[in-house]
């Protein structure tokens, strides 16, 4: 009897040590980041994203890429180098991070993410891009950017029309680290494109600037943003009409406030009917892959803008 008493204890106590890690594992597989249905396609079911239309393709700023399912790090940005492939590419990972498996079309080697799975893209050896010979050709929908924190990067809000436009000068300025489109000054969370085009969600076409402080200045961009657009226009911008595309700063504080009324008391001077509104920082609601970096990805110019110096 003493025997069959142990058995059973020894049994229970495996059966509770399985049931323990089984809870664990899903445990784990419920903290997994929440997916859409386009993420979903590339990191389930091994999709890829279309070249050239990734958000982090041309991202140059320092930091660290993740798994955008489970958080683990991937890649360094010091890594990072242009193959003009269209996606992202690295020539080394961080140790451990990300596996190697011989894809299911028998010919190239893919890529997933060690901790949970995640399909990344693949690994091409012997191309000769950098010294390593190694290019992980990552898809950006697979990742999330943590970018390294300096205390001396700022953000800024410009509305000057079609966003595309915006952002290509801005992209370009001295001491500007990274832009973003999107839409702000609405009341509708998480707006799409389409919805913002239908002109019924009180948001306008933004471009984020993030920029050093130690290199450029707020005023430095308040006088590109009044260079590079028709200031005076009341229903839009050049060719497009409508309430998105209107002229507008948005301010993080009254100093940011002073600096653009200063800018508008000189244009008004100088004779300008200046219409630019100024408005508060609202929530940043971020547009769609696609339209990031847009006129970079096309190698063509905007339509709509144009510099021209006044001050």
């Amino acid at each position: 009897m003493k025997s069959n008493f142990f058995i059973y204890i020894i049994i229970a106590l495996v059966q509770f040590s399985c049931a323990k890690a089984q809870n664990v594992k899903e445990d784990k597989v419920m903290h997994y980041n929440k997916l859409t249905p386009e993420e979903e396609n590339v990191i389930l079911h091994k999709g890829t994203e279309r070249p050239f239309t990734g958000e982090y393709v041309n991202n140059k700023r320092a930091g660290t890429y993740v798994c955008k399912r489970c958080g683990a790090p991937l890649y360094r940005s010091s890594d990072k180098f242009d193959s003009h492939c269209g996606w992202p590419s690295f020539d080394d990972e961080i140790k451990g991070a990300v596996k190697k498996v011989p894809d299911i079309d028998g010919i190239r080697t893919e890529i997933i993410c060690a901790n949970c799975g995640a399909h990344l893209g693949h690994v091409f050896f012997g191309e000769g891009f950098t010294p390593k010979n190694t290019r992980h050709c990552v898809n950006s929908i697979s990742m999330k950017f943590i970018p390294e924190k300096k205390d001396s990067l700022k953000k800024a809000y410009f509305a000057s029309g079609c966003f595309w436009g915006t952002e290509y000068y801005f992209m370009k300025a001295k001491g500007v680290e990274h832009t973003a489109v999107g839409f702000m000054g609405g009341h509708v969370d998480h707006p799409s494109y389409k919805q913002v085009c239908e002109k019924n969600t009180g948001h306008l076409e933004t471009t984020e600037v993030e920029y050093d402080d130690t290199k450029t200045s707020y005023e430095d961009l308040v006088r590109l943003f009044f260079e590079t657009h028709d200031f005076t226009q009341t229903n839009g911008q050049g060719p497009d009409i409508g309430p998105q595309y209107l002229s507008c700063i948005f301010y993080s504080d009254d100093n940011e406030k002073q600096i653009a009324e200063k800018y508008i008391h000189i244009l008004s001077d100088k004779g300008y009917k200046v219409a630019t509104m100024l408005k508060p920082v609202s929530t940043f609601w971020k547009a769609e892959d696609y339209h990031q970096q847009y006129y970079e990805h096309k190698g063509t110019t905007p339509y709509c803008h144009v510099y021209r110096k006044i001050f």
